[in-house]
């Protein structure tokens, strides 16, 4: 839907709110007055608020798939790259990097059921593949996602204490995961 220039105005103007703000300040009054209209506007590209955080939430999803695309190029092309733990490591090491970069978004795409109807097709499972590839038995990688988003929201709320080696309890919770 997004495809429109006014629907992309919307949707960045909204990921603005959202990155800035945090999602409480996502209502479609906040982001006509960001974009210098009257919020019935924008019921003129989408018929509400949930479509436009479905489409924030594609962004999101998206963008993770590339960060996690990218992180198991990378790793594939480095020497003598060890069997199983190496590359979940550094799937790991992608989602907690973006989560942390976008924590109002990540929430967004995390937190309550998923809008699927709401979504591009083809596009949950494509955020999913990089996982999916790395962890083909569908039950260990349901585990490692819960493990990885578990860890990323803890970290993001401050529950872990000061000075914990948040680097190292990724490692060694990847590595008991990998086989």
């Amino acid at each position: 839907m997004a495809d429109r220039p006014r629907a992309r105005q919307i949707v960045d103007a909204a990921r603005e709110l959202l990155e800035t703000e945090g999602a409480d300040a996502l209502t479609m009054r906040r982001i006509a007055d960001r974009l210098g209209i009257r919020a019935p506007s924008l019921y003129k590209h989408f018929p509400d608020k949930q479509a436009v955080e479905a489409e924030l939430i594609a962004q999101g999803l998206a963008e993770m798939a590339d960060v996690q695309e990218a992180a198991l190029a990378r790793e594939a092309e480095r020497p003598l790259a060890p069997e199983g733990e190496r590359p979940l490591v550094a799937l790991g090491a992608a989602y907690r990097a973006y989560a942390l970069a976008h924590p109002h978004l990540y929430r967004l795409m995390t937190e309550g059921p998923l809008p699927r109807h709401l979504l591009p097709d083809g596009l949950e499972q494509r955020a999913a593949l990089p996982l999916v590839r790395t962890v083909p038995d569908e039950h260990r990688a349901r585990a490692v996602w819960a493990f990885a988003h578990g860890m990323v929201t803890l970290e993001m709320d401050g529950r872990f204490p000061p000075g914990a080696d948040l680097d190292r309890a990724w490692q060694v919770g990847l590595a008991a995961l990998a086989d």
